[in-house]
């Protein structure tokens, strides 16, 4: 007689939320300046500011928690266009995220700048690298840019990296303990992408192997110890 065959589980990659509020932001010395910065508002140095850090240093978190301070607009730098510009603004203030090159159509993101200046709308432009990084085409472009004020998100320390990993996991609804906590924090690369790409792939194979997260699913899948 054949054997019987349990089938395979499969995952499905559900949705989860992930809380953009003031309450939820982790804060630390790697974002506190941004953070002060974001609440001073409109006591800003300048009314256009670049907000600066890696993925996954919560530049979205903090624009999110300024916009519905300043009741901004959102729109993400690739789809902005010359006609969307004076919509944009329409608020008096605006977020443009994740500018980088080149995805991104320069003479709008030019007329957006003038355009915010003559009207004196707030702008908050979030970006992986500084100007000075990105290969911007129009000089007019890149020389605005350059002499906007720059706040800047750090690499997490230790007491950040950990509660990363401990809000990234209840995002998701991932019940983890001390030790995995423990594991990831010591075995993964100090970055924010890092610890996401970590829980992302513990919740998935959880999922799928029908398993708690834990220790020894860490382990394997991330290295022995």
């Amino acid at each position: 007689m054949a054997g019987h065959v349990h089938p395979r589980q499969l995952a499905f990659a559900l949705p989860h939320a992930e809380s953009l509020t003031r309450d939820n932001f982790l804060e630390g010395p790697a974002n506190d300046a941004a953070l002060a910065l974001i609440e001073a508002w409109p006591e800003w140095p300048s009314r256009s500011l670049l907000l600066v850090g890696p993925e996954g240093s919560g530049k979205s978190h903090l624009a999110a928690i300024w916009a519905e301070q300043s009741g901004a607009r959102s729109t993400a730098a690739r789809v902005l266009t010359a006609a969307d510009v004076p919509a944009a603004l329409a608020t008096g203030a605006l977020v443009v995220e994740d500018l980088r090159e080149p995805d991104v159509d320069e003479r709008a993101l030019f007329h957006l700048l003038n355009l915010a200046r003559e009207h004196e709308a707030y702008l908050l432009i979030t970006a992986r690298q500084p100007p000075s990084a990105l290969a911007i085409e129009l000089r007019d472009l890149c020389s605005r840019l350059r002499a906007l004020p720059v706040v800047s998100l750090a690499a997490p320390d230790d007491q950040l990296f950990r509660a990363l990993i401990i809000k990234l996991c209840a995002d998701r609804q991932l019940v983890v303990d001390e030790s995995v906590v423990s594991y990831l924090a010591t075995r993964l690369e100090r970055s924010y992408a890092a610890v996401q790409r970590a829980v992302r792939l513990l919740d998935a194979e959880g999922l799928r192997r029908g398993r708690a997260v834990s220790r020894a699913l860490a382990a394997e899948l991330l290295g022995k110890t």
